[in-house]
């Protein structure tokens, strides 16, 4: 019996970059803009969705964030209640045609830094660890964001954006990229760190280490004022 091809390699050296999210982990305590755009464009259309039909697909390429939506019995439902037939192909970019605009608006107003992430960065560089960051936002939101995001302290050495690869998260396209424009590898000489589950996988597909962030996360979806005004016990939970 023919034993299956196995590969394996330990990584034993530094660590030589670190790639974050945005919203949720780098910017936007809570995540509040993007899931506030979402429940803003299905509403423009008569659609009423709540959080947790938004939540689940955070991370994600955005108009394959609306296609994840639609693909939800509850959402689908409200759809056809409203409009006369199931969602299909046209009605996803019909929402997405109403969704990028808001959405580049929103982070102008959300790219405030969490609390210690400026300066948790101006350690790792002061280490040579280079700081590069990948996105479910596209470029026309990144231009948006950046430059304010910038202005307020945070500005990492490069971003990759969900419309720069051929597929957004979990694929690793956006990772390798980083890698590329930081000229760094191996992939397990690097630490992915975001707030949702396709932030997770889309580090493990690359190869690399993921870290993820809870607090902050669209996973707990407070603002920081929400997030301190929990009991300690409910918080830990």
């Amino acid at each position: 019996m023919t034993k299956p091809f196995v590969y394996l390699e330990t990584y034993r050296g530094p660590v030589l970059a670190v790639i974050l999210d945005w919203a949720g982990t780098a910017v936007d305590y809570g995540c509040i803009g993007p899931t506030e755009v979402f429940h803003r464009a299905f509403a423009a259309l008569g659609v009423e969705v709540d959080r947790n039909e938004i939540r689940p697909f955070m991370g994600l390429k955005k108009i394959d964030h609306v296609r994840a939506m639609f693909a939800l019995e509850s959402v689908a439902e409200k759809w056809r209640q409203t409009h006369g037939a199931l969602p299909d192909e046209d009605d996803i970019h019909r929402v997405y045609a109403l969704l990028e605009p808001m959405m580049i608006e929103a982070v102008t107003t959300h790219a405030l830094p969490i609390p210690g992430v400026a300066e948790s960065v101006d350690s790792l560089r002061s280490r040579g660890i280079r700081i590069g960051s990948s996105t479910g936002y596209t470029r026309p939101m990144m231009e948006a964001l950046a430059p304010v995001a910038a202005i307020h302290g945070y500005a990492p050495d490069r971003w990759v954006c969900s419309s720069d690869v051929p597929d957004g998260r979990p694929c690793p396209w956006m990772c390798y990229q980083n890698a590329l424009a930081l000229q760094t590898y191996p992939m397990a000489a690097m630490i992915k760190i975001g707030d949702t589950i396709a932030d997770i996988h889309e580090g493990r597909n690359a190869g690399m280490w993921s870290v993820a962030v809870t607090r902050t996360s669209v996973e707990l979806g407070l603002t920081r004022a929400e997030t301190e005004a929990l009991p300690p016990d409910e918080l830990r939970a």
